[in-house]
């Protein structure tokens, strides 16, 4: 398994915003790239500063490698679009991949909302 982890700063009072659009993006990269799906997480950096931590798992570092240089396009421009507004700050690349080694979470059954 492969790992790849995100940041993004929103926007004050766009959070619900951003946090609909990543559920729904996530579950459209899934569907068309393979992906194994991914946590979102919210990183306090204190002062009411903070940054929002996607941790998306993949198959292989290949599958996540071709999702990457297709720019994991999607075909739902309201989804994208509602992403990218909520979004003030973010890096080109992605913030760690690494390889899983050994994994010991619990999963739970079904898909989570």
């Amino acid at each position: 398994m492969f790992v790849a982890a995100y940041w993004w700063k929103v926007h004050p009072g766009k959070e619900d915003q951003f946090r609909a659009a990543w559920r729904r993006g996530t579950r459209l990269i899934r569907e068309k790239y393979g992906s194994l799906g991914s946590r979102l997480h919210y990183e306090d950096l204190g002062q009411g500063d903070g940054r929002f931590v996607g941790v998306a798992e993949w198959p292989d570092r290949a599958t996540w490698q071709t999702a990457f240089d297709a720019k994991m396009v999607y075909d739902d421009p309201g989804t994208r679009r509602a992403f990218t507004d909520a979004i003030a700050d973010t890096a080109d690349e992605p913030l760690l991949l690494m390889e899983v080694t050994d994994d010991l979470l619990d999963r739970a059954d079904g898909e989570a909302e």
